[in-house]
Formats: C-alpha cells, structure tokens, sequence
C-alpha cells in the first residue's frame, strides 16, 4: 500500500477573501458599488432533497436533489459619513429594499474572491435588514440576509489577473548562483 503524496495546499485561506458588491445603476448600465463595513460573510447553497427510494433499492435509502436555493447571511458594520452623517449609499438601497414590495424589494448583487480565486457569483435577491441594537458603548451593526431569488450565475471574477486564466503564484528559485 502506498502512501498518498501530502497536499501542495498546507495555507488556510482567511474568511475576510469575499466581496459583496451592489448594482447601483440598472440591468443595461451596471455600476457596481462595494458594500463596506462587512464583519461576517456566508454564502450558501442549499439543496432540497426528495425521497427517491424504489424497491430497487434493496432497503437502502435513496434521495434526489429536486431544487438549489442561494443565500449570503453577512453582518455589517452600518456605515456613514464623518461629517455629513449621511449613511453609505449601498447599505441604503440595501435597507431601503428590504421595507418595500416587488421589483424594488430585489436586489442585483454579485460577490468574489477579492484574491482573484475562481469563486465569484452574481445574482438577484430579496434583502432583509436586521439592526443588532446594543448598548450605548456598541457599535451599529446589521445582520443582513440576501435571499435568492432565481439563479446565482457563476461570472469571471473582477478580481482575476489581466488576461483572465487561473491565479499562479510562481515558487521562489531556489538555485544559487556559481561563483
């Protein structure tokens, strides 16, 4: 029996590698805008599973997948600016959506790996904006929830090197020189 060969991959990668982007201008004309102040970020997939056991199965069970829904929990530090007080323009689409009724209440967000990795996704989502409150010495944070509504599609991430292709980091020559 051989030993399998150790995997290349000894780094972990940090959770702070997402980020969340809002469509501020329309379906024709995207302007995408970065939503700030993330402290917490959760993409999910989850699939509903149907029984799927026959006889045929001698006993053991059996399920097929029959639908995927997409989801981002995030939580956020609310934003604002110094002087103004105004708050950030993303996070406001993103509370004002979630207090109204159809086509305003969705949303047209992407994300990706800020690194360049494969992993980037685009989709619409209804939105739902959850003040932590707190104490006087807290600071105002937001848990928000980005339910799809429809496919997240998969896009070339924002963030890949020129020329598109796969993210390579090059190993550091370890030759050294005659003298």
């Amino acid at each position: 029996m051989s030993t399998p060969t150790p995997p290349a991959e000894t780094e972990t990668a940090l959770a702070r590698r997402y980020r969340l982007e809002l469509n501020t201008g329309t379906d024709a004309t995207p302007v995408w805008s970065l939503v700030p102040g993330v402290q917490e970020f959760a993409p999910k997939v989850e699939p509903t599973q149907q029984k799927s056991t026959t006889y045929d199965d001698e006993g053991w069970a059996d399920s097929t997948v029959t639908e995927l829904a997409w989801s981002i929990e995030a939580k956020l530090a609310h934003r604002c600016h110094p002087t103004t007080g105004v708050f950030n323009a993303a996070q406001e689409k993103l509370r004002l959506a979630s207090e109204t009724f159809g086509v305003a209440s969705r949303v047209h967000v992407r994300y990706y790996d800020r690194e360049g990795r494969d992993e980037a996704y685009e989709g619409r989502a209804l939105v739902t904006w959850e003040p932590d409150g707190g104490a006087a010495d807290d600071l105002d944070t937001v848990k928000v929830t980005l339910t799809g509504k429809g496919p997240r599609k998969k896009i070339t991430n924002p963030a890949a090197p020129a020329g598109g292709g796969t993210l390579t980091l090059a190993a550091a020559s370890t030759t050294k020189e005659a003298a």
